[in-house]
C-alpha cells in the first residue's frame, strides 16, 4: 500500500504532523518495504488555503491513504472524493504510525 503521511521531518523517526497545511514535508511511504522519498511542501508558509492546496497536491500523487495529525473539512473532503482512504489524529513518530495503520487496516479488512 502507497500512504502519504504528514511530517514534521524527513525520516521515519519524523513526528507525525498536526497541522495538514502547514507541515514541513509529506513522506510517501511503500508500507510492504518502508522505502519512501521526501516531499517538501511548498504551500506550508501560505497565509490561507493551504490546506486545499495540499490535498489537491496529493491527491495527483494517487495514494491509497492519508495520515495526519489534523486537518480541516475542505482538504478532507478533497482527498475522499479522490478516493483516498485518510487517518487522522495521528501521533507518534512516521514508522509507529505506519505500522498501526496498517494492523488497524488488515483488521478492518478481513473482518
Amino acid at each position: 500500500m502507497r500512504v502519504v503521511v504528514i511530517s514534521e521531518g524527513e525520516s521515519l523517526d519524523s513526528e507525525v504532523a498536526e497541522d495538514f497545511g502547514h507541515a514541513p514535508f509529506f513522506l510517501v511511504v511503500d508500507t510492504d518495504t518502508l522505502d519512501y522519498h521526501v516531499i517538501e511542501n511548498e504551500f506550508a508558509d501560505s497565509p490561507e488555503g493551504a490546506g486545499v492546496a495540499v490535498a489537491k497536491a496529493i491527491a495527483t500523487l494517487e495514494p491509497d491513504a492519508v495520515i495526519t495529525g489534523g486537518i480541516g473539512m475542505h482538504g478532507l473532503d478533497i482527498l475522499r472524493k479522490a478516493n483516498i482512504f485518510v487517518s487522522y489524529d495521528e501521533e507518534g513518530t512516521i514508522e509507529q504510525c505506519i505500522v498501526d495503520f496498517v494492523r488497524r487496516h488488515k483488521r478492518n479488512t478481513a473482518a
